[in-house]
Parts: C-alpha cells; structure tokens; sequence
C-alpha cells in the first residue's frame, strides 16, 4: 500500500527490517541501547560491531541512565543496506493508562525530527513496542499512522516513509488502520 501525504510517500510493505534499502532504519531499542531481542537484536546482529560501539558511546556521552522512552538517537548503519539507524525506545504496554500513547508517538516524532534534523530522506519503521513490549499492535498501528501523517504535513524533508511489518497478518492490521487513519 502507498500513500501521499504533502511531498512524502507512505509504504506499507511486509518485509525484514534490516534488509530495507532506505537512508535510515528505526530500531525500537531497549534504553540500555546494548541489543536484545526482536528487532533490537537482528538489527546488531546484521549490522556488525560498529553499532554497538556508537551506541556504547553514545551511553558514555549522553544518555549513562539508558535512552529514555520515547528519546531517539542516531549511528551508522555499519554492515546494513541503511546508512543509518535511529534508535528509539518504545513503551512498554501497561494497559495504557500510563501514558503509552503518547510515548509511542514520541518515539515515532523524535525518529522523524532526527531523520529531517541530519538530511534524511527516506526512513523505514518497525512496528514499535508492538512485539516484547506487548503494545496492542490495532492501537499502536494508529497511533504509529496518526503521528507520521502529523509530521509530514507540516514538514517537508522526507521523500518516503516506510513501515516494514514482519508478517502479513501485520500488514493487514496497518493497512487497515491506514484506510482509517489517512483517508483524504
């Protein structure tokens, strides 16, 4: 599925998010920015050692207590197709009257500001929070649309944002949420 929204493209494709040949991948990171499981972990592993050094790095300089959720950052892509991943941490889903919401679409937010912030032009998106963090992924799909369609429509920079989904029954749920969320 593709849509426009002001110059940029939207994509909706089933896929493995590290194989995606655009400028920067999202990783929905853990705060210890260190790799773990799902995406976090295929993303360090394709991506080689180089990665792990930024993100060291960056806890040293930056963030020592862990990326706060909703926060984004920025390495190289080291051995992936991407030139870059932008690291963000998602929340983790408590019944969502901790503020899940919002952190989920600050960490969408802070992704696109930082991409725009450095160039970027075309950015690829997991489905954030939506795997061990255990977000409902009908909610977190609208929330994920909502706030991309937000973003480009007050700001120009991006060409193609693309949200990778891993199986094709997620891609089915974004599809519809998107029929919902981004109806002219």
């Amino acid at each position: 599925m593709e849509l426009r929204i002001g110059g940029a493209k939207v994509v909706l494709v089933r896929g493995d998010i590290t194989e995606q040949d655009a400028e920067a991948i999202v990783n929905a990171a853990n705060p210890s920015l260190m790799g773990g499981g799902g995406v976090d972990g295929a993303i360090h592993r394709k991506g080689g050692p180089k990665i792990l050094e930024e993100c060291k790095r960056i806890r040293a300089m930056e963030w020592p207590e862990g990326l706060p959720t909703g926060k984004a950052v920025i390495t190289s892509g080291g051995d992936l197709k991407a030139r870059y991943v932008i690291h963000t941490v998602g929340p983790i889903w408590q019944g969502g009257g901790r503020g899940e919401p919002g952190l989920l679409r600050e960490a969408y937010l802070n992704s696109l500001k930082l991409a725009v912030s450095r160039g970027i032009r075309t950015i690829a998106f997991p489905s954030i929070s939506t795997g061990a963090y255990g977000y409902p992924i009908e909610e977190a799909s609208r929330i994920a649309l909502r706030a991309i369609k937000d973003f480009l429509e007050v700001e120009d920079g991006l060409d193609e944002v693309r949200l990778v989904l891993f199986t094709e029954g997620d891609l089915k749920v974004y599809e519809e949420a998107a029929r919902e969320v981004l109806k002219p």
